[in-house]
């Protein structure tokens, strides 16, 4: 029996390109359940298809921690049913021995007839070979459909992998004015709570958000999903501290049962310093300087890849937020936009520079604009 949201099939049973771009289509939705829960590993989705009724019979999603595999949930639900099915996945099957045996084992096994894959895994450790075993055994394989989204929910995956960094989102709140409110030890909100909710949805997707040591003690923040019940979709909290002053009552070392915390600090940092705040808890990473002290943000995420994370959302003050943008690290940039200004005393976002450093950036292009209650947001995506 048909679940009532899937595409029917054509008269004679078989998929058309519009049915696997369709089911795929929910591969990818099930896949975004796992953004910011699945690292070090990447969210997939997957959908099991009968292919003579076009009734899903298996779906799944990478779980926290990145295990089990999307695929692995999708067959376990589907069982004996998923003989003969068409099995559609965001990401390329594994095909090595790790923690867990390969999925491309698993779904030949289960007697699988066709699979369809959005993008294949630049993971050397696949890179083809799940494919490849799967055509190896007489499955019918295809690759294409919906790939452009399909890489985009993965992208953090595939920067890890080929450069060694995650993917980094930039969110920036300004009021009407396009500037950002002063921090002064409480919140001061420029936008209303449908965006409020709106970027801490974000920080439930990203592994890790980062703060500079400037955004610690100007507003100790908690830097938590506060999101009714999505306390532990929080993220990692990382703090650029170069020189570990972050002081022992910050509610970063003080609020660790909910998600832990990661202090990065030069090389030199004091030895004294970092074993007391490990005594609180916190994780130190050491970074190279430069001459001006500052840390080189190149070093950082990849420090953090290392480290298994895939997304970075970035939610500092100005200096930290023009640092990326210097640096050309930034994949994705998310600009709320009040309706009220921030005042006499707002900052500019970048410094001693406006929005217009993003609309006119070389590497960023506006994507989308939409309203978000009273408020605006705007999305920039990477053009290069």
């Amino acid at each position: 029996m048909s679940t009532g949201t899937e595409p029917p099939a054509d008269a004679l049973g078989e998929r058309t390109g519009a049915d696997d771009a369709a089911f795929m289509g929910i591969a990818l939705r099930l896949a975004k359940r796992g953004l910011g829960r699945a690292w070090p590993n990447p969210t997939v989705g997957a959908v099991l298809v009968c292919q003579d009724r076009a009734e899903v019979v298996g779906r799944g999603w990478t779980q926290p921690g990145g295990r089990p595999h999307a695929e692995v949930v999708a067959l376990a639900q589907a069982r004996e049913r998923a003989r003969d099915t068409t099995l559609y996945v965001t990401l390329e099957p594994c095909a090595h021995h790790g923690q867990t045996p390969p999925c491309a084992e698993a779904i030949v096994e289960a007697g699988v007839r066709r699979v369809v894959c959005a993008v294949e895994d630049p993971d050397p450790r696949v890179r083809g070979g799940g494919l490849g075993r799967l055509r190896a055994a007489g499955l019918e394989v295809c690759v294409g459909p919906l790939a452009d989204e399909a890489h985009r929910v993965a992208l953090g995956h595939i920067l890890r992998i080929m450069r060694q960094r995650p993917f980094v989102q930039l969110k920036l709140a300004v009021g009407s004015d396009e500037r950002m409110a002063p921090g002064d030890g409480a919140p001061v909100w420029v936008t209303g709570q449908a965006a409020r909710d709106q970027a801490h949805m974000l920080r439930a997707q990203a592994d890790a958000i980062l703060v500079g040591r400037g955004t610690v003690a100007a507003d100790d923040p908690s830097l938590t999903c506060r999101l009714p019940g999505m306390a532990a979709w929080s993220p990692v909290r990382v703090a650029l501290d170069s020189a570990l002053r972050t002081p022992e009552a910050a509610k970063l070392l003080t609020e660790q049962e909910v998600a832990p915390t990661w202090l990065v600090c030069g090389e030199d940092a004091p030895s004294d310093r970092a074993q007391a705040l490990e005594g609180q808890g916190a994780t130190i990473l050491r970074a190279p300087q430069a001459a001006d002290g500052a840390l080189h943000l190149e070093a950082v995420v990849e420090l953090l890849a290392g480290q298994g994370i895939t997304r970075l959302m970035v939610e500092g003050g100005p200096t930290v937020a023009r640092a990326f943008l210097d640096a050309d690290l930034v994949d994705e940039a998310v600009v709320f936009v009040g309706r009220e200004p921030a005042g006499p005393d707002g900052l500019q976002p970048f410094v001693s520079e406006g929005l217009d450093r993003l609309r006119n950036s070389r590497h960023l292009r506006c994507v989308d604009r939409r309203d978000v209650g009273e408020d605006r947001r705007f999305t920039y995506w990477r053009a290069d």
